[in-house]
C-alpha cells in the first residue's frame, strides 16, 4: 500500500511563495510518477506539475515559469516550490502517484491510484 502525505500549505499574499511537500511511503518511489493536482471550489481538479521516474518534469500552462517540481530521493519526498503566487492559485493541492511513467495525458486525475490528503493554499490579493 502506497501512502502519500502532503503538507506545506498556508495563507500568503499575492507575489509570495510557498513550498509544498509530499512524502511517499514506498521504497521504490523512485520508479513512480508523482504529480501535483489542485482543486478550487466549484472547479474541476487540474494537473499542476508532474515528475517522471527519470526526473523529467511537466507543467500546466498557468504555472509554467512560476512553479518548480523536484524530488529528494534520499528522503522519499517530492516538493512543489510555488513562486509569484496569484489569487487564482488558491485551491486544495494534492499529490498523486502511480507506478512507472506518468499516464498520458499526465493531467488525467482518474489515472492515478494513490493520493495524499490535500493541503490548502490560499493567496490573498
Amino acid at each position: 500500500q502506497v501512502q502519500l502525505v502532503d503538507s506545506g500549505g498556508g495563507s500568503v499574499q499575492a507575489g509570495g511563495s510557498l513550498r509544498l511537500s509530499c512524502e511517499v511511503s514506498v521504497y521504490t518511489y523512485v520508479r513512480y510518477c508523482v504529480t501535483w493536482f489542485r482543486q478550487a471550489p466549484g472547479k474541476e481538479r487540474e494537473g499542476v506539475a508532474a515528475i517522471e521516474p527519470d526526473g523529467t518534469t511537466r507543467y500546466s500552462d498557468p504555472v509554467k515559469g512560476r512553479f518548480t517540481i523536484s524530488k529528494d530521493n534520499a528522503k522519499n519526498t517530492l516538493y512543489l516550490l510555488m513562486n509569484s503566487l496569484k489569487p487564482e492559485d488558491t485551491a486544495l493541492y494534492y499529490c498523486a502517484s502511480d507506478p512507472g511513467r506518468c499516464p498520458l495525458p499526465w493531467e488525467a486525475s482518474t489515472s492515478y491510484n494513490y493520493w495524499g490528503q490535500g493541503t490548502q493554499v490560499t493567496v490573498s490579493s
